[in-house]
């Protein structure tokens, strides 16, 4: 293992060093005058032009043995209680002064959905240890950089980073992406040679599945980092300053940030996202996600607790915990978890692995979490319909912060398109999952995905996705065009075969069905009094405030100072991370309408 390792340094140097000479301070000594010195004055050869040679740079370089002594003096001077800081090899000290006194200025871009939002601040975390920083006069995350911003000063470096995960398996958002990675090209290539250089990267799975068409084909992107590579981001940014190919997607068994605390890009918020695992081994025909992300894993539970008592600190009011398939949580990391039953599904369904014994369960991980904080709100995206145990549903019911919604992906009504979607469950399965959650858990709101179009629908499948739509009545609905994605089970097994003027059409009737029922579910809340955390002003007006209910629906309401209490005479303005009481006065399919009441908490609201 330590040749290994020596090796692995050695080579990862040299390749390196051939953009840059070696560092007048070797790793073994740091001195000025050193071995690799000596080396340099005694084999330095010139070309024609007057340049030191190829073979006169590699000459000088460091060897093997410069990287095993190195490591034996370490091991042999270690100091307790003194860390020691390593010169990077790919580093000289001149560029190492720099970066230390300079300032990489960091433009985040992402679609504001929940996994890249949280995706860019795990990505900050290792930048934040080293000398990159995010600009606080650039615009917060999903907004396009503006780099002529009035009051914003020419730094060392511009860096582009644009969070691409929404695209894995969505046509449209992907074709977002590569419109966007072409504005940004233009921009660089209009920028004057005064102004400092910008460099562009990409992050996720899109970046993982298309690395050969953004990299070689297009020339869009100057690095590319797949989504287990956000540690590496510091050296990916440092090679690409000698011009070489900054590309990292390898997969990891095991990574899962569990030491990376993810960085709040808006401080303002009083929600926050926590991943509590990665992959997914579900296999999907549709889906490309095992593929670009790999096998489930999860993070040890402690340090997810950990990280929701930091947030709690921090006066964090809503926590999501994020996962591909997040209800299969399952923590193997201590040997005294792995011990116990098999994982429990749900009735009627079934996966393409054997069934997992041992380790903490997600009812667990749910029990300890709501348990940090009760003032706390816990969501909970994006599960799988099979992992809902009646010990999951029952949690849910009794633990009044754990909020009374669920997201459950159906995809389709068709048991036959189930079925070729390899999704282990039936219509009737999941009609009866229905049914048992609003049994257990009376009032949940209920959302869903689903995909039309998908390899081999008919028009009857087509009509028994309406119907699952109109009996079911989702409060939050996510309808798709089927587009298919190379990687996956239907890319190589199925044909995509039906007309995309159908799938235009089948989503239309899709999208009117779900926004028809929608309505009438929210109609029914009209006169209800909701328990609202407060998000901040409506993005329609400067006068309202908007906030969330349990069931995750979007409430407007004006902004005005409203009682502190039941029975108090004082009154208070509504702030963003206020609990509050909203009376229902008007609805839309997706959102509603009310006066605000007073103020509350989750404990007297749930009394």
């Amino acid at each position: 293992m330590e040749v290994s390792k020596h090796l692995r340094a050695f080579f990862s140097s040299r390749i390196v060093f051939r953009k840059s000479l070696w560092s007048h301070r070797c790793l073994q000594c740091r001195k000025s005058t050193c071995a690799s010195e000596q080396r340099y004055s005694a084999t330095s050869q010139k070309d024609s032009r007057g340049s030191l040679s190829l073979h006169s740079k590699l000459a000088v370089g460091p060897t093997l043995q410069d990287f095993i002594r190195s490591s034996a003096s370490e091991d042999a001077h270690t100091v307790e209680h003194e860390e020691v800081t390593e010169h990077p090899p790919y580093i000289s000290e001149q560029e190492e002064a720099t970066l230390e006194k300079g300032k990489r200025v960091l433009y985040w871009k992402g679609d504001p959905h929940s996994t890249e939002i949280h995706g860019s601040n795990h990505s900050v975390g290792p930048l934040c240890k080293n000398p990159f920083e995010k600009d606080p006069v650039v615009p917060e995350i999903h907004l396009v950089p503006t780099f002529s911003s009035p009051g914003t000063q020419l730094k060392e470096e511009n860096i582009v980073v644009d969070i691409a995960d929404k695209a894995k398996c969505r046509e449209k958002a992907e074709q977002t992406i590569w419109n966007r990675l072409k504005h940004l090209t233009a921009m660089k290539h209009e920028r004057c040679k005064s102004e400092a250089p910008l460099v562009i990267g990409i992050l996720g799975c899109m970046a993982e599945r298309l690395k050969h068409e953004i990299l070689e084909k297009e020339k869009l992107v100057d690095i590319i980092a797949g989504p287990d590579a956000y540690r590496d981001l510091p050296r990916l940014l440092n090679l690409r300053k000698y011009d070489q190919q900054a590309v990292n997607v390898l997969l990891s068994l095991d990574e899962t940030y569990a030491d990376i605390m993810p960085v709040q890009v808006n401080n303002e918020t009083k929600s926050a996202f926590v991943s509590i695992m990665r992959g997914c081994d579900n296999m999907c025909s549709y889906c490309v996600v095992p593929f670009t992300r790999g096998r489930e894993r999860s993070r040890p539970l402690l340090s997810i607790l950990e990280e929701v008592r930091m947030l709690s600190d921090k006066g964090i009011k809503q926590v999501t915990l994020l996962g591909q398939n997040v209800n299969s949580y399952r923590d193997v990391s201590e040997v005294q978890y792995n011990t116990g039953e098999p994982s429990n599904l749900s009735r009627g369904f079934s996966t393409v692995y054997k069934s997992k014994v041992g380790g903490l369960r997600f009812a667990d991980l749910l029990d300890r979490v709501s348990r940090v904080d009760p003032e706390m709100r816990i969501r909970f995206t994006s599960p799988h319909p099979k992992d809902f145990p009646d010990e999951v549903l029952q949690l849910i019911q009794e633990r009044h912060n754990i909020c009374k919604q669920i997201h459950l992906p159906a995809q389709s009504g068709s048991s036959s398109v189930l079925q070729a979607m390899r999704r282990g469950y039936t219509r009737e399965a999941y009609l009866d999952l229905v049914e048992n959650i609003r049994k257990t858990i009376p009032g949940v709101s209920l959302s869903s995905d689903f995909i039309t179009g998908f390899c081999g629908e008919t028009e009857d499948d087509h009509q028994q996705t309406l119907s699952l739509l109109q009996s079911v009545k989702y409060s939050t609905g996510f309808l798709f065009a089927y587009s298919m994605r190379k990687k996956t089970h239907a890319y190589h097994r199925l044909k995509d075969d039906v007309p995309t003027e159908v799938k235009k059409r089948r989503l239309q009737e899709l999208n009117t069905v779900f926004r028809e029922e929608a309505s009438k579910m929210n109609l029914k809340a009209v006169g209800t009094n909701q328990l609202v955390l407060v998000e901040g002003v409506s993005k329609k007006s400067s006068k309202d405030l908007c906030g969330r209910s349990d069931g995750n629906i979007r409430v407007i309401f004006p902004a005005m100072e409203i009682s502190t209490h039941s029975s108090s005479s004082s009154f208070a303005e509504i702030k963003p991370g206020d609990y509050i009481l909203v009376k229902i006065t008007d609805t839309s399919y997706q959102s509603l309408r009310g006066i605000p009441l007073r103020h509350t908490s989750l404990k007297d609201s749930a009394v």
